[in-house]
């Protein structure tokens, strides 16, 4: 390749790296103006204990006053609304004294799926099989239960092994066998199950049920989906290298 070919791929690189920073927030914006960006992220108010009502406070301010890591949310704010936004490696040190506070949000996340959102989807699913038959009642019941304990093993494995884990480096514990690498290689994907139960409320349903709860329930589950999967990136782009740099300063000790 020459020269004239090279310049124009790194130009192009830079480019889009230049635009996408441009897309990112930053801890001067008001978030009142980061929630209008993008509403996805009243979600992450609470799992950080920021409530609303706080007028026009930059985000830094609101931060500041919950006791918030502002580097810690914007990090996550921003891994939220740009899938193609990867921390640097000093950006990642950055966090590296907040490692209890995203172990909290990342907790916090567990509970909100388990207590709002499969519950509200569990009492819709509930209503609907009520109007089905025996049959169609039983592969709802399955599915969603099969999704849900797959759903609870995923994360207890995490909050039971991985964070403890963590925790216990972060104070000082020397770590034994175990190491993040572990919980990389099987960090599983747990869509499938909910691809299944979508499919059989859209495809295999008798068209006459419940059509406008049905819908609601959709809605719902694409909702769930899509929050678990930037749940997932969140742990992927940050808390992964995080730990890794973490083990890395232990192994040179």
């Amino acid at each position: 390749m020459n020269k004239l070919g090279v310049e124009s791929i790194i130009s192009n690189i830079c480019g889009k790296n230049k635009d996408m920073n441009s897309h990112l927030f930053s801890a001067d914006m008001k978030l009142a103006d980061v929630i209008h960006a993008d509403y996805s992220l009243l979600l992450l108010l609470h799992r950080f204990g920021i409530n609303l009502g706080f007028g026009d406070k930059t985000v830094r301010e609101c931060c500041e006053a919950n006791h918030v890591s502002c580097t810690l949310f914007l990090m996550i704010c921003n891994v939220y609304s740009n899938e193609q936004y990867l921390p640097t490696e000093k950006e990642i040190e950055g966090i590296g004294g907040n490692v209890d506070q995203l172990i909290a949000y990342l907790k916090n996340s567990h509970s909100y799926y388990l207590e709002n959102r499969m519950l509200s989807i569990q009492e819709q699913l509930k209503e609907i099989s009520e109007g089905c038959e025996q049959q169609h009642q039983q592969i709802l019941n399955l599915f969603f239960n099969e999704y849900k304990n797959e759903v609870i093993r995923h994360f207890d494995y995490e909050e039971v092994t991985v964070f403890p884990y963590i925790s216990n480096m972060v104070k000082g514990a020397r770590p034994g066998d175990y190491e993040i690498g572990v919980f990389r290689e099987n960090h599983s994907n747990i869509d499938d199950k909910l691809n299944d139960l979508k499919n059989i409320i859209m495809k295999y349903l008798p068209g006459d049920t419940l059509s406008d709860m049905r819908i609601r329930v959709l809605f719902g589950i694409f909702a769930l989906e899509e929050d678990l999967s930037k749940h997932s990136l969140i742990e992927d782009k940050i808390l992964i290298p995080l730990v890794m740099k973490l083990e890395q300063r232990y192994a040179k000790q």
